[in-house]
């Protein structure tokens, strides 16, 4: 019917109505079309089946086929999420007060604003609620239908008779544009010569007399549609109209988009479109379908306001497409709008959580619970880790579980940064209790996995911390520095190991407990464990004695080492008499007695050293750059190191280590603020780019958005005065580090 040859051809033909076109071959038979509508069927398919007939073929079989499909078309009971979602249809086109920007130079007499889609869609969406139970009014010729509703009552005569001669005039001109190239076109040109064509065509002797009657046509169409459920919510965006109904892109939609910094509206369009055909999981349901259409353009306004509209909404994508289920968090959402802005935030800002998301969408189950922007309390986390493993299978089952516990917790702790909620300091701790409270359940776990395959041993074994989670200063991303400290049972004990050893027996514990922590499981990662701080490193045995620790550290330990030692702090131990002797152990090492000249030329040489071997990747490199973490942890470390023989405060945390040295007045005390600043600004930073951003990226090239979120991070007014604060503390604290480590 469509091929030109040289006697012209009939008519042109859409097939894109038929069930789900993009993915459906041309024909498809009835059982499959019935199993579509019943399970994704949509409203704005229900609108376009008013008007179907059978039009040719076997006609008697095509009446049955929609005789069929009435109960789809004309449901006689709707519930009100059902009722919102037809009012969808009219909500999703932005209905613009009557002005002067209705005008009729370019204007589509279907699609635009006052135009026949309007008229349409005012009288199908009061069909669709109504018909169902009134069978008068199901009529598929709009103007019959219209007269129906106002028999009905449902419009007012002045109403129908307006929108009746609308019609009847859009329609007419839209001939008439048609007729002068025989084109499917539904616009009045811009030119007023091609008007004036069409003015002619329908009567008018003067184009702005014809331009004057088509404004107040739209102005009328336009004012009675937005009188149509006046009082719900609006489904559009302040940067226009936003319709995903149909089978093809709207082209105001696509300008819209385009206006709000997406590159690729068709995909944008196309993407939604698949979404409310249930495409995906979350969408599969009707409801899922129906609180969908309240929730994209929210979507795309949080994308937009983001400044990263492409990426957050690509992110938001890869998330949103692996859900099971949609209705609960959807609701979530809806319910909690600055919520859901705070997700599509992470989605833009954050690759670390947004990938956490893709990955594992269940980590978003964490914000079904109300406490989720509570005060961070590790013993909530302690409760929720013991349900999760108290119903796990085996050793790979507690393994399993620690994962999702820890992935659900993390992404709390991460999005109460992103939100401002948590400060550096709260947010470190939480992480550092998160991975203690890792430790403490997975120690166990590979203890009694040890002894199920070569039997019990008797000893005491405990786990300590070191670095960043010694100090409890950690961030997202950050790995774990561990030691196991061991003491074999004396004479007389019993043991069911008949051929390991105590170093072969807790080494391989302590192989256990690395796997445990650090190897991918179904569930995911967990950390990268470390063991390189513990004595003689790699060279020495992987578990260590606690009388070759004493040794070690009394005769044998470099400075370095016992700079990482001020951080070390036991996490986990067999028994409680063990954790108090380990504990002892590493004080009684930290407060050898050493000579302070020795101690700073030594703690100045590894920062040099450490300057030529691992020089700062840039401006933004917190922890290398002069005056950065590495420098005040250093400046700190060096100050117990040199004060702790004479009963000098000892913390493993930096910034308390600061402050006790303040009281205890082991340094000038402005040279200790300058420290305590650029220690709080950049932990603040950290905590925030860790989140956020991969390693090594630079903040400079983020999104504006991103750049203030930054700043407010840092306490500055915008990102420029936040690198000049940056490079103050920095210099400030350079110097301040080189007044503390001298001789």
């Amino acid at each position: 019917m469509q091929d030109k040859t040289g006697d012209g051809y009939v008519f042109r033909v859409d097939l894109r109505l038929r069930p789900d076109p993009s993915s459906t071959p041309p024909a498809i038979p009835a059982a499959a079309a019935f199993d579509y509508y019943e399970s994704v069927g949509q409203n704005w398919e229900r609108a376009a089946f008013i008007k179907a007939r059978a039009a040719a073929g076997d006609v008697g079989r095509g009446r049955a086929f929609l005789d069929e499909l009435a109960p789809f078309i004309w449901r006689k009971n709707l519930d009100f999420a059902a009722i919102a979602d037809i009012h969808s249809i009219k909500r999703q086109i932005h209905v613009h007060k009557v002005d002067d920007r209705l005008t009729a130079k370019g204007v589509d007499l279907k699609l635009g604003r006052g135009g026949i889609r309007e008229i349409e869609f005012y009288v199908q969406t009061q069909q669709l609620i109504l018909g169902g139970r009134h069978p008068e009014l199901r009529s598929p010729r709009t103007l019959d239908a219209l007269r129906a509703l106002e028999a009905a009552g449902h419009v007012s005569s002045q109403a129908a008779d307006e929108l009746t001669e609308a019609y009847k005039q859009l329609r007419s001109a839209e001939h008439r544009i048609q007729m002068l190239a025989d084109e499917q076109t539904h616009r009045l040109s811009e030119s007023d010569g091609e008007r004036k064509r069409v003015a002619a065509l329908s009567g008018y002797d003067r184009v702005r007399s014809f331009d004057a009657a088509i404004e107040r046509t739209l102005k009328t169409v336009n004012r009675r549609y937005g009188e149509l459920f006046p009082d719900e919510e609006q489904l559009s965006s302040k940067f226009g109209s936003l319709i995903f109904t149909g089978v093809e892109d709207d082209p105001e939609t696509l300008s819209t988009l385009s206006r709000m910094g997406f590159s690729n509206p068709a995909r944008i369009s196309q993407t939604i479109r698949n979404w409310h055909h249930g495409h995906i999981q979350a969408t599969r349901t009707e409801r899922g379908r129906e609180l969908f259409t309240r929730l994209a353009p929210r979507l795309l306004d949080a994308a937009q306001a983001s400044g990263a509209a492409d990426t957050a909404f690509t992110r938001f994508e890869d998330f949103f497409s692996k859900l099971s289920s949609g209705v609960q968090l959807q609701s979530l959402f809806l319910a909690q709008p600055k919520l859901f802005e705070l997700m599509v935030q992470v989605m833009a800002f954050a690759p670390r959580l947004a990938n956490t998301l893709a990955r594992r969408p269940a980590a978003l189950d964490a914000l079904l619970d109300g406490a989720f922007f509570a005060d961070l309390d590790s013993e909530e986390d302690r409760n929720a880790m013991a349900v999760a493993v108290s119903r796990a299978d085996g050793f790979e089952g507690v393994m399993d579980a620690v994962r999702r516990v820890h992935r659900e917790q993390a992404f709390r702790v991460g999005v109460q940064v992103m939100s401002g909620a948590a400060s550096a300091e709260t947010a470190g701790r939480a992480f550092a209790d998160l991975a203690d409270i890792c430790i403490e359940t997975l120690a166990p776990a590979a203890l009694a996995e040890v002894e199920r395959l070569g039997g019990a041993f008797s000893g005491d074994v405990a786990v300590i911390a070191l670095g960043k989670c010694g100090s409890r200063e950690m961030s997202a991303g950050s790995d774990l520095d561990l030691m196991t400290l061991y003491r074999a049972a004396g004479p007389g004990a019993v043991s069911t190991v008949k051929e390991w050893s105590a170093e072969t027996f807790y080494g391989r514990f302590t192989q256990r407990l690395i796997a445990a922590l650090s190897i991918p499981t179904g569930e995911g990662e967990l950390y990268e464990v470390d063991m390189q701080l513990r004595p003689s490193g790699t060279k020495g045995p992987v578990a260590v004695s606690f009388p070759a620790f004493e040794e070690y550290y009394d005769r044998e330990a470099e400075t370095w080492e016992l700079m990482a030692l001020t951080r070390a702090r036991v996490v986990w131990a067999t028994s409680e008499g063990f954790a108090q002797d380990a504990t002892a152990a590493i004080e009684a090492a930290l407060r050898h007695p050493r000579e302070r000249a020795r101690t700073a030329k030594d703690v100045r040489e590894m920062r040099e050293l450490l300057e030529q071997e691992r020089p700062p990747k840039g401006e933004w490199d917190l922890k290398l750059s002069p005056g950065g973490l590495v420098d005040i942890e250093f400046a700190a470390q060096f100050l117990q190191l040199a004060h702790a023989a004479e009963g000098g405060p000892l913390s493993q945390n930096t910034a308390e280590a600061l402050v006790a040295a303040g009281a205890a007045g082991l340094a000038p005390a402005p040279s200790l603020a300058a420290l305590r600043k650029a220690w709080t600004l950049q932990q603040n930073l950290t905590q925030l780019l860790k989140v956020a951003l991969a390693d090594n990226a630079d903040p400079s090239d983020e999104p504006k958005a991103f750049r203030a979120l930054l700043a407010r991070a840092g306490e500055a007014k915008d990102f420029r005065a936040l690198k000049a604060k940056l490079d103050t503390a920095r210099t400030g604290a350079r110097q301040a580090y080189e007044t503390i480590v001298r001789s």
